[in-house]
């Protein structure tokens, strides 16, 4: 005595021999050789129009001898537990019939369906295929299906139907007459397809039911002399359970048909189609429908692939790119929370962070940044040291309840052999992206069972199965999170040889910065000795002497400075527009022309020396001492590379060769033979000084450009202001004694009243609420601070105030303050005074 089939056993429920078949055909079970009837649905002999009992007769007594002699044979290619051979059109004494036949378990088992209007059911099926065999994409593919089978089939409704990881399902793809609520995108517990049904689907790929109201052809004998009942897994008119019936009914379906998507021998999901009144479709149809659906499965299967492919192929070159970047990039923890939001397209995912040195960042839905270092200690006890993942991160970790909306499922992958790095995907509770998509006033009418066979009533039950869950990952996610963590592993060990390498390249670097400034802090002290030392002329005041010497100094300063900031060199142009710019403006003509040259380091500190030299002569004795006169220097490249360079005054005072030869006669003619190895000629004609310069080609190169414009801050003129305005208050900032006391004497000699010094913004601040200052002199770099901060508060107080800088550039300037006069470094009186006057003008 078997219990009664209901809601809390129908998983058990013996679908496969219900001892009927539907009404729409009949059957004949014969013995294996097919030979004499056993059993017969109770139909059989009305069906077949036999004129009396047909069980226990031989199959050619009832069918006729030649269709008895074609099943036979058709029989005897069906494997044991195979599928059923296919006769349409099949002759027999009571008419024509499509009919399928199979052996199973020793029997011979042969259904009857009246005739469709299909005569070629092959050309259906490659007309449908024909639909799909083009299309690349696989939710294109599924929604193609969906519209094919609809418009082909004639069903009100159909669907693509896939099953989960959990055994739930979920409606892909659908296609449905007008007025029809949708059931796109919704779950649907396993329990809704018992697991007895998928074993089925799996065995016979295609199931269809004319009528939900269920009416029953019994088999008679229902059991054989063994006391077994007949075996239906393969018919297709076997009877239906009667629990599913009832749920068809509920929904308003009177008849249904499923074609199984089998993928690697697994069943994959359905393509399942509804109608709303009773419908029977013929056999050739289904052989249709079944074909397509197996042509269906393999290009979903390779589209499948070719997107895990495409998928596993993107993750790789986001970890290529993440790589390359890593080898420009020396904080590996900077360079992940940067590139957080490309590392969670890797993999589908609601949002990803990264725990790294105890610091977290996070992109997307994730758990609270409180959580974190509790999910980390209890990933660090689980994973131990490889990837893992949950989409039941609350089951495993109760914590995570409270947070399991943001994130529910995790893959976790280490960066390190130290467990204390992770990188964390995050996924939401599927039941919290998903609500029930049906009309939610439509009602649905119910059976003896109740209200649980609706379809919103098992959406209700598969949020309940899935609570606390999240998608689960896939083997394709796992192997990406594998890809992510040998490549962590190689940015880690790639960092570690680089700091490596780096720091005994740093150490290197160090070494010979630190040799190559004591190469040149030398070589710039032996010249100043030299300039120092250099003889004086007879009679020449000591004052004019130190004007001379402040000058040269200047201009190798000034050499020094530009060579820092060139790169080892500068432009041609850009000396003589600092070295004559001061003169322009003053009733002097100065004239430069040639085309873009470049100076290396060694010829553009000779030069400098040398042009100061020249421009300070003729600015005392020469064409620049009287109004109207001029230079004119001109430049031209030879074709051996050299540059030839033409200095000629004009309109000065006659002019004569010196007596003697002094310091500064010796710099313009001695200086490029004996340094640069190139020429020097000059010529002292009555009627203004020429000069011929040549610099050889491994001391100049063609440039891009030149800058010919005349720079606002340059060498001192001579003939600069001495003295500003008198009783002036200055406050300056300098962070060097010996430069402070320096300027101190400048300013005094500048005819300033008062000097308050500072090294620190702290010290200028109380030198500030001390007394107010006319003007400040702010040193912009004061070692480990810079002045803005101060320079912010003398702008806003409405002082006004000048810059002054060793740097030779004004990088460290705010951009508010660019228009401040700025002075280089050897500070010069006139220079100081110049900027000085300019900073109380624009006040």
């Amino acid at each position: 005595m078997t219990d009664p089939v209901d809601l809390s056993n129908c998983d058990r429920e013996p679908i496969h021999i219900p001892g009927a078949i539907q009404p729409h055909g009949c059957l004949l079970a014969c013995d294996a050789s097919a030979g004499r009837i056993e059993r017969i649905s109770t139909n059989a002999a009305t069906m077949l129009g036999a004129s009396g009992p047909i069980l226990g007769q031989r199959l050619e007594e009832v069918v006729g001898n030649q269709a008895a002699h074609d099943l036979r044979n058709a029989l005897t290619g069906v494997t044991e537990d195979g599928r059923p051979a296919l006769m349409l059109g099949l002759e027999t004494r009571g008419g024509v019939f499509d009919v399928a036949a199979h052996r199973l378990r020793g029997h011979s088992i042969i259904e009857f369906e009246p005739p469709g209007d299909l005569p070629h059911p092959l050309h259906r099926a490659r007309e449908l295929i024909g639909r799909i065999s083009g299309l690349r994409d696989v939710d294109a593919l599924i929604a193609r299906a969906a519209r094919l089978a609809h418009a082909v089939l004639g069903y009100d409704r159909v669907m693509v139907y896939r099953f989960e990881a959990d055994g739930s399902g979920k409606v892909v793809g659908e296609t449905r007459r007008p007025g029809l609520e949708s059931f796109l995108g919704q779950y649907f517990p396993a329990s809704d397809i018992p697991q007895q049904a998928r074993e089925l689907y799996l065995r016979n790929t295609l199931r269809i039911i004319s009528d939900a109201a269920n009416p029953r052809v019994p088999i008679v004998p229902e059991i054989d002399a063994a006391g077994d009942p007949l075996d239906l897994s393969h018919a297709h008119l076997r009877s239906v359970s009667p629990i599913h019936c009832e749920y068809l009914r509920n929904m308003g379906v009177a008849a249904s048909m499923s074609v199984s998507v089998l993928i690697e021998g697994r069943l994959w999901g359905l393509i399942a189609c509804h109608h709303y009144a009773p419908r029977v479709l013929p056999m050739a149809d289904r052989v249709a429908a079944e074909l397509f659906g197996q042509y269906f499965s393999l290009q979903l299967h390779t589209l499948k692939q070719k997107r895990n492919l495409d998928s596993a192929a993107e993750a790789r070159r986001t970890l290529d790119r993440f790589l390359r970047r890593a080898s420009q990039q020396p904080e590996i923890d900077a360079l992940l929370r940067e590139n957080l939001d490309e590392l969670r397209r890797l993999m589908p995912c609601d949002g990803v962070g990264l725990w790294m040195n105890g610091r977290w960042s996070a992109a997307g839905s994730t758990p609270p940044p409180a959580a974190i270092p509790e999910l980390a200690r209890f990933v660090e006890t689980v994973a131990e040291g490889r990837v893992w993942s949950t989409h039941r991160l609350p089951q495993a970790h109760p914590a995570a309840e409270a947070y399991h909306a943001a994130a529910s499922g995790v893959l976790a992958i280490p960066l390190s052999q130290l467990p204390r790095d992770h990188f964390f995907f995050f996924r939401k509770e599927l039941v919290e992206t998903l609500e029930w998509a049906g009309d939610p006033r439509k009602s649905y009418r119910t059976g003896p069972l109740g209200d649980r066979l609706t379809p919103r009533t098992s959406f209700a039950v598969w949020k309940q199965t899935v609570d606390r869950q999240a998608q689960p990952w896939t083997e394709a996610d796992r192997e990406i999170a594998e890809a992510t963590r040998a490549a962590a592993v190689e940015i880690v060990l790639r960092h570690n040889e680089v700091m490596a390498e780096e720091r005994g390249k740093a150490e290197f670097r160090q070494r010979m910065l630190n040799e190559e400034l004591n190469h040149r802090v030398k070589n710039i002290l032996a010249v100043i000795k030299s300039l120092v030392a250099g003889p004086a002329a007879p009679g020449r005041s000591i004052e004019d002497y130190v004007a001379s010497l402040s000058g040269r100094i200047q201009a190798l300063a000034y050499a020094h400075d530009q060579v820092v900031r060139g790169d080892g060199g500068g432009t041609l142009a850009d000396l003589l527009a600092a070295e004559l710019g001061p003169y322009r403006g003053q009733g002097a003509v100065v004239t430069i022309d040639g085309p873009p040259v470049w100076l290396d380091a060694r010829a553009f500190s000779v030069m400098a020396l040398m042009l100061h030299e020249l421009a300070t002569n003729a600015a005392k004795y020469g064409a620049l001492s009287v109004p109207g006169g001029g230079v004119e220097i001109g430049w031209t490249m030879t074709d051996t590379g050299a540059v030839e360079i033409n200095w000629r005054e004009r309109g000065g005072p006659p002019v004569r060769a010196p007596s003697r030869a002094g310091f500064g006669s010796a710099l313009i003619r001695r200086s490029i033979p004996f340094d640069l190895g190139g020429e020097s000629d000059v010529d002292y004609r009555p009627e203004g000084l020429a000069a011929r310069f040549v610099l050889p080609a491994r001391h100049v190169s063609a440039a891009s450009s030149a800058r010919l414009d005349w720079p606002k801050s340059a060498a001192a003129a001579p003939d600069a202001p001495a003295a500003l305005p008198p009783g002036l208050d200055v406050l300056l900032l300098e962070d060097q004694m010996l430069i402070a006391v320096n300027v101190e004497d400048m300013l005094a000699r500048l005819g300033v009243a008062a000097v308050r010094t500072a090294s620190t913004v702290a010290d200028a601040r109380r030198r500030l609420a001390d007394a107010r200052p006319d003007v400040a002199v702010l040193d912009v770099n004061l070692g480990q601070d810079t002045s803005m901060p101060f320079a912010e508060e003398l702008a806003a107080a409405g002082i006004p105030f000048i810059f002054a800088t060793g740097y030779g550039d004004e990088a460290l300037i705010a951009g508010g303050f660019t228009a401040a006069p700025v002075v280089r470094k050897p500070y010069d009186s006139a220079v100081l005074a110049r900027a000085i006057t300019a900073a109380l003008e624009m006040s």
